[in-house]
């Protein structure tokens, strides 16, 4: 934080003449209106005196108070009201020993007590005021100000919380909004003022009035907001053209940078509710166990780690190609270690490719695992359009060898992490992670040891090749933002949703199932992108751009639904549901066939030999890049 500097902690002690001065001559007027001038110079040094005592004492017990440490330009209603009490205790003080004193000393009559009265108010009132000044200067000063380069602004919720920001409008020289009016659902509320504003309603109108005052920027100042509430909000927001931001909830008030007004985070993104799973049974199943993540750098396998960890297993290994990714992660853990100074965890990171069958049995052998995350994939579809082998040699030779070493040293559970676009394919990626399901499948049935299962899940928010990170760095180059196409649509989830869901199907696993997460409903791309353009503060189309490009070698402009409720098993959790077991087949020789790729240099002869094992993948015949 930035420390006061001699000037301003000075400023707060010229307080200390003004109130002695203020409190002095208010001392003196009860004598002076009281009895005369003639006998105020008769005994003008016994005045003085006690004017003087009586003033020092006032100054001395407002600094006892610590009322010279107070911040004016926050000086409010409370301040005040302690100012005037502590002023009015010492002004009685005052009064009572004026009495007590000889009437040759001073002469204290009705006359006096009349003026002296009068004095006292004007005391409790002014010394307040004279800390009141910079507000009431701020608040003059704002009706002249040249509000064309401010943004006109509504808030949402008329309420303590909307106080904070029309305070900071006024009182905050760089704030860049003008406030117009507020919109709130109480009925008792709309159609009065509130701070000096209008209050309009209910909040299912605010496209009206914002069309009605020209609103350029919206402001959600609502205390203990529910998410629900919030979604409707964001809703009623979502025809206009307008930036969006809000308060923070008092949950997110803890650190001292936290700013007065914050941005909708992921989940306000999803329009519902995160995803809240009870893991207990799962931390019950990995607790004291030897687990293996693969690809435990990335996205899912960090997060995997991650909730994992939590579960306190006796060792956690962290496998992945990536250095990089793996080490952030390991950093991260090995810290939770220390801070919390928790032991009988064992972490090791290790280096190495799924593909890889020497290194892979190498593991194995040495740490023996209970329970395997297979989270080791390519997943960047237009990459592996251009480069074939590299998504088979990964994403269908790595999976073999984990599958086949899981069976050969009886692991007890392996989960495979696969994806929506295993689906009738329509590209590379796909093709290879539905691969990928039937070795899952196909060493389901043949092992005696180990349990096998799938997870199929869409899209991740926030996860490293997303649409959200790519889209918040073109915000901060100034735009545009580029989709593929305006009516392109996904199924999203955070991160610890989908990780919390492979847990639990983990948990659920009984052999060979491929498990189906409840994704909730489709996300327009496009309207993604404008929400995340309005958290950023900016207009959609004025401020930001959003750019068509055409879909993209391998992409599909609608996502295949996940989940059909009536071909499929619901499980006792009501997100995941079983896909129904196709028919195995031995699938050694079609390895044996598809590791030929490795010697094949044409993207082309690649494909058209994966579709002839993986009979649902349709080639995208469009020009490759």
């Amino acid at each position: 934080m930035k420390k006061a500097t001699k000037h301003t902690k000075w400023l707060h002690y010229l307080y200390i003449p003004a109130d002695f001065l203020v409190l002095f001559v208010i001392n003196l007027l009860p004598f002076l209106s009281s009895y005369g001038v003639e006998y105020f110079n008769n005994n003008v040094l016994v005045i003085l005196l006690f004017a003087a005592v009586s003033s020092s004492s006032a100054v001395l017990i407002l600094a006892i108070f610590k009322i010279y440490k107070m911040l004016t330009h926050n000086f409010g209603l409370r301040d005040a009201i302690l100012v005037m009490a502590i002023v009015f205790v010492v002004e009685i003080v005052a009064f009572l020993i004026a009495i007590l004193l000889p009437n040759d000393i001073l002469l204290v009559d009705v006359n006096y007590v009349w003026a002296w009265i009068l004095s006292l108010i004007s005391s409790m009132f002014v010394i307040p005021a004279l800390r009141m000044g910079w507000r009431i200067f701020a608040i003059i000063s704002y009706r002249f100000q040249n509000k064309k380069k401010k943004a006109k602004t509504l808030i949402i919720g008329a309420g303590g919380a909307a106080k904070i920001i029309i305070d900071d409008s006024i009182t905050n020289k760089n704030s860049k909004n003008n406030i117009l009016v507020l919109v709130d659902d109480d009925l008792n509320k709309i159609g009065g003022t509130y701070a000096g504003l209008p209050v309009d309603g209910p909040i299912s109108n605010a496209a009206n009035i914002i069309d009605k005052y020209g609103v350029e920027e919206v402001i959600i100042a609502i205390s203990n907001l529910e998410n629900e509430k919030l979604h409707e909000i964001l809703r009623f927001l979502e025809p206009c053209d307008v930036r969006i931001r809000r308060m923070p909830l008092l949950s997110e008030m803890g650190s001292p940078n936290v700013k007065h007004i914050i941005d909708v985070d992921l989940d306000d993104l999803l329009c519902r509710d995160p995803v809240k799973l009870d893991n207990s049974e799962v931390k019950s199943m990995l607790c004291g166990k030897t687990v293996l993540v693969t690809g435990a750098g990335g996205s899912i396998g960090s997060e995997l780690v991650r909730q994992i960890f939590n579960a306190k297993p006796s060792t956690l290994i962290l496998f992945d190609i990536y250095e990089n990714g793996v080490y952030d992660i390991q950093q991260e853990i090995l810290r939770n270690i220390a801070n919390n100074k928790i032991e009988n965890v064992k972490v090791i990171t290790l280096i190495g490719s799924t593909y890889n069958e020497v290194r892979m049995e190498q593991i194995f052998e040495k740490y023996l695992p209970d329970y395997i995350y297979h989270a080791a994939a390519y997943k960047h579809v237009p990459l592996m359009e251009d480069s074939p082998v590299e998504a088979i040699r990964t994403n269908v030779v790595g999976t073999y060898n984990v599958a086949k070493l899981a069976d050969k040293y009886k692991v007890k559970k392996m989960v495979l992490v696969s994806t929506d676009k295993a689906v009738r394919p329509t590209n590379v990626m796909g093709a290879t992670k539905r691969f990928a399901e039937t070795i899952i499948q196909y060493f389901s049935e043949k092992s005696k040891c180990t349990v096998y299962a799938a997870v199929r899940f869409g899209n991740v928010l926030g996860s490293n090749g997303s649409v959200v990170p790519l889209f918040k760095k073109q915000i901060e180059s100034g735009g545009p933002i580029t989709i593929t196409d305006k009516n392109i649509i996904r199924y999203f989830m955070t991160i610890p949703e989908a990780v919390s869901l492979i847990l639990q199907c983990g948990l659920f696993a009984n052999g060979g199932e491929i498990f189906i997460l409840d994704m909730g409903k489709p996300v327009k791309i496009i309207n993604l992108a404008m929400k995340l353009i309005r958290q950023a503060g900016f207009v959609p189309y004025k401020d930001i751009d959003i750019v068509e490009t055409g879909l993209r070698p391998g992409e599909k402009l609608y996502e295949e639904l996940l989940l059909d409720t009536n071909t499929q098993t619901k499980t006792k959790n009501n997100r995941i549901y079983i896909e129904q077991k196709d028919k195995i087949y031995p699938i050694e020789d079609e390895i044996l066939t598809i590791s030929k790729v490795f010697e094949m240099d044409n993207n082309s002869d690649i494909k058209k030999m994966l579709s002839s094992i993986i009979t649902t993948y349709t080639i995208d015949e469009r020009k490759e890049k």
